[in-house]
């Protein structure tokens, strides 16, 4: 019988999820246990890889404070800004079409903060 460490494909899921966004680069600046994933030199996602797994994503403030009354599963962002930011448990069992519907959500709104020209080239138009 073979074995699946079902962790180490969770986060090989969400690590695949993050780095299919155009422009997307990953960095670990906070040390090897969270993935810090940006567009354009702006983070739209922290994947934190201690237990439970979790992904930090940037959210519009008054659909974060929905989403966090929605869902048991979603907080305020750890170590972000919590205005902006929510932290997510993976390991709580949302279904992962949401959560991939929140990531675009967050690197949407990344690019929206971006200059033109940048938004442009990330989109390949340039």
């Amino acid at each position: 019988m073979i074995k699946i460490d079902i962790s180490s494909a969770r986060i090989d899921y969400w690590r695949h999820c993050c780095q299919a966004k155009l422009g997307s680069s990953e960095e670990t600046p906070f040390g090897p246990d969270t993935l810090v994933y940006k567009a354009g030199g702006k983070i739209f996602a922290l994947l934190r890889l201690a237990k439970p797994l979790s992904i930090n994503l940037k959210c519009d403030p008054q659909e974060a404070m929905i989403l966090r009354a929605s869902f048991d599963s979603v907080t305020p962002g750890y170590h972000m800004n919590k205005k902006h930011w929510n932290t997510i448990d993976l390991s709580a069992g949302l279904a992962s079409g949401l959560v991939e519907g929140w990531l675009d959500d967050s690197y949407a709104l990344v690019l929206k903060g971006l200059p033109k020209a940048l938004q442009a080239r990330l989109a390949g138009k340039q």
